[in-house]
């Protein structure tokens, strides 16, 4: 029985056996930058850094990562900051993982494990590469309008349903307005994503929330859609049967809008690229007659510079797109565009 995308995902990665809640967990299928490079979760620390001494170092001050995986993220940061030489940070940190899945048993104590975003935050709440996997409905352009795309669960076969509601109607019209005349381009409807950050946002007191994920902007909307899936490292259809990630980018400006709205408060928008350089990030090579010199430390220093330029390369992760939203107060931007 054919049924609306947005309910076929619910149950493909939400359900009993869901893609995210069974199994070992989405690292075993596709590769984030939490996955890339310890890098990563260097320069995020750099940014708590930031955050807490804008909060005035608050205590505690919290960490909260949105859609965490098996906490990969969070098991790196803890480690990092454990080790680091600012006691003070580390004593006063609460690290708290959320996501739909039981909670991993070899997670260390530290961490706590909830299925809810935690009210009252004040620190930072990340959310990397979640709102790509918040559920969404499809519709698709026919001479009477916008209708729904309804979908088959078990095979992946979609067929034309019913007209979009008002509600959805006014975010396409506002969002994904097609070119006049032009039957058959597909959208992906974002008011999912947007309710879902700015739900997230309204949990957060003081401090500053970031989403990265791969997204699009208005002006450029991909006419064939960008919903697709993934199993174990390789890109496949998007049949919703809980066998593989099902995933569509997101319309990052909508989604910033909606974060506005709640917070009050600028934001910033930038790419993966720019946001790591402006952390520390850079990617560049280390002279070369280092090798000559000190030959471990160039080889240490290429490494780390090749691991880094994976995070910021333009045509793949570097791409992402960094969202950063204040929230409570004036906190100036961490990243200038």
């Amino acid at each position: 029985m054919s049924i609306r995308w947005r309910d076929a995902m619910e149950q493909a990665l939400y359900g009993p056996d869901g893609f995210f809640v069974s199994g070992a967990g989405p690292a075993d299928h596709f590769r984030t930058s939490v996955h890339a490079s310890p890098a990563f979760a260097a320069a995020l620390h750099r940014l708590i850094a930031t955050v807490d001494a804008a909060l005035d170092h608050p205590a505690p001050i919290a960490i909260v990562d949105v859609g965490a995986g098996r906490g990969e993220l969070l098991r790196t940061l803890h480690a990092s900051i454990a080790g680091a030489t600012d006691a003070s940070l580390a004593h006063r940190l609460r690290l708290t993982a959320v996501e739909r899945a039981p909670r991993p048993a070899d997670l260390p104590a530290e961490i706590t494990w909830t299925n809810e975003i935690p009210a009252g935050i004040t620190g930072l709440l990340l959310a990397t590469e979640w709102l790509d996997n918040v559920p969404l409905d499809l519709a698709v352009t026919t001479p009477a309008g916008w209708r729904y795309l309804l979908v088959d669960p078990a095979t992946g076969e979609e067929t034309v349903g019913t007209p979009v509601s008002p509600e959805d109607a006014d975010w396409l019209a506002r969002w994904w307005s097609p070119p006049a005349d032009s039957p058959g381009i597909r959208a992906e409807i974002g008011r999912t994503r947007d309710d879902a950050w700015a739900d997230a946002l309204g949990r957060l007191d003081r401090g500053l929330a970031v989403a990265v994920d791969y997204g699009h902007l208005r002006q450029s909307r991909p006419t064939a859609g960008t919903l697709t899936g993934y199993r174990n490292g390789r890109q496949v259809p998007p049949v919703p049967d809980g066998s593989c990630d099902v995933t569509a980018h997101l319309c990052v400006d909508s989604v910033a809008a909606a974060g506005a709205q709640v917070a009050q408060a600028p934001y910033t928008l930038v790419s993966q690229r720019t946001a790591l350089r402006a952390l520390g990030a850079d990617g560049r090579r280390p002279p070369l007659e280092r090798a000559s010199t000190d030959p471990a430390g160039y080889l240490r220093a290429l490494s780390a510079a090749s691991a880094v330029a994976e995070l910021i390369d333009p045509a793949g992760l570097g791409g992402h797109w960094w969202l950063l939203q204040p929230a409570g107060g004036p906190l100036d931007p961490l990243v200038a565009p």
